[in-house]
Formats: structure tokens, C-alpha cells, sequence
């Protein structure tokens, strides 16, 4: 039975929120801000349970807008979330589930919230362990980085995450670059809690990794 710990990111994404909110914004603000409020500020061990009834929710507006990638990428994110606290087979269960939201939400729109989405699949490809376990595959992640960075190169989530995997595979220079460039992200209206969390994230990285740029 292997853990899926490092899933707790997940993708913890969350797309690029607009000056001036979009319909689709209104419709996944919710999801958003609950979203942060279990990763940022609900101890873990209710985070799972947390996670499962937002996916219900997350659901429920992507059922009822099917058109819309912004849902897709979002019922992603918190099936994905509640993978990484769940851990195990249940855990890679969850995470081929976000998978295939993931994969839809790219045939509607692969630049919906700053193709958030590719930021997503590429860190579950980077996280999930390779075959015959999961589905894992670091020469995919490494691929969808770069789409997602094609589209949002300054954006604080593909940096993170790219950084992340970068020093994971000991390319620790370049990783530290590109959390930098994270640290360095102009912030998103409305996702304030989200913004601080992740940035609490990349001075950790950062801290951790002083010294070991090569």
C-alpha cells in the first residue's frame, strides 16, 4: 500500500481569478474559497471528509454547466486534494478520477483559468507513482509544465508546482528559479487565502533547499 502524501498539493491549484469576475468566476468562486479554507486552515485529519462533500458540490455546477472547463478544473482540484489526504489505492483512485476532469476540461478549454489545467495534470503525473502502481510519468509532467507555463508563464501556481518537480529531480537550481518566480507572482483578487498559503509553501521549499543550488 503506498501513500499519496505528496497529493496533498494537489493541485492545489487554483486557476488565475480575473479583475473583473467572469460568469464562470461566479460560478467557481465558491469552490475556490472553500477549497482554501480546508487546505489552508482545516487540520488534516477532517480534510478528507471535508474534501468529499466539496466534490459533491463541485460536481453538482459542473453536471449542470458541461461547457464549462473552469468546473471541470475545479471538481479536478478537490477530487485531487482529497486523493493526496486519503492516500493509498482509494487515494490513486481518486487521482485517476481527477485525471480524466482534467482530460475533459482540456477538449473544452485548455487555456480556461490560465491553463490551471495543465498545471494540474502534469503535477499528478509528477506525484502519482508509475506503472504497474499508478499512472505516473515524469516525461508527461515535464511536457505539460511547459504548456502550462506557455500559458501562464508568470503565474505563482505553475512555478511552484514546476519548481517543486524541478528539485525533486535534483535540478535544484532551477528549481529554486522558477520558486522564485512564484514567490515574485502578482497576487489574485479574491484569492487571497489561497495566495498566502501557497507562498507559505514556496518559503519552506525555498528554506529547505538554501545551499543546495546545483
Amino acid at each position: 500500500m503506498f501513500h499519496l502524501k505528496s497529493l496533498l498539493f494537489v493541485i492545489a491549484l487554483g486557476g488565475a481569478t480575473l479583475l473583473h469576475a467572469a460568469p464562470e468566476d461566479d460560478l467557481v468562486r465558491p469552490i475556490q474559497d472553500r477549497w482554501a479554507e480546508i487546505k489552508y486552515k482545516t487540520a488534516e485529519k477532517q480534510q478528507a471528509e471535508r474534501y468529499r462533500e466539496l466534490a459533491v458540490q463541485a460536481h453538482q455546477i459542473s453536471k449542470n454547466n458541461p461547457n464549462l472547463a473552469a468546473a471541470l478544473v475545479w471538481e479536478a482540484i478537490v477530487v485531487s486534494s482529497e486523493a493526496g489526504v486519503r492516500g493509498g489505492l482509494g487515494g490513486l483512485s481518486l487521482a485517476k478520477d481527477a485525471r480524466t476532469l482534467l482530460e475533459e476540461s482540456l477538449k473544452l478549454d485548455e487555456k480556461s483559468l490560465k491553463g490551471s489545467a495543465y498545471t494540474s495534470l502534469a503535477t499528478l503525473y509528477a506525484k502519482v507513482p508509475r506503472w504497474p502502481v499508478g499512472f505516473g510519468d515524469k516525461e508527461k509532467a515535464e511536457a505539460l509544465f511547459r504548456k502550462s507555463l506557455a500559458i501562464n508563464p508568470d503565474g505563482i501556481d505553475p512555478n511552484f508546482f514546476y519548481g517543486e518537480y524541478l528539485i525533486a529531480q535534483d535540478r535544484v537550481a532551477e528549481g529554486r528559479r522558477h520558486l522564485e518566480k512564484a514567490l515574485a507572482a502578482p497576487p489574485r483578487p479574491g484569492r487571497e487565502l489561497a495566495d498566502q498559503g501557497r507562498r507559505q509553501e514556496i518559503r519552506a521549499l525555498l528554506a529547505k533547499t538554501a545551499g543546495e543550488a546545483r
